[in-house]
């Protein structure tokens, strides 16, 4: 169980709006808000997982590659 004290009233009022919305109870709504934040990993572990892969190494310039694409995309 989960109680969430001291919320604002604005706040509170627009979950209940969007719950309505969506013809769901409160209740529903937040545990639909609460699964779907804990299915993501936090923005701090995808920045880290980035910054230790190995860097790419490329032949030539990214803008040169992603032209190259675009122009390619466009005649098809």
């Amino acid at each position: 169980m989960i109680q969430v004290r001291n919320v604002p009233h604005s706040v509170h009022s627009e979950l209940v709006h969007r719950a309505r919305k969506r013809g769901q109870t409160l209740t529903k709504f937040i545990e639909e808000i609460l699964e779907r934040e804990v299915s993501l990993p936090p923005i701090e572990d995808v920045l880290d997982r980035i910054a230790n892969r190995e860097p790419v190494k490329l032949d030539r310039p990214i803008a040169d590659i992603i032209r190259a694409e675009r122009r390619r995309a466009r005649r098809s």
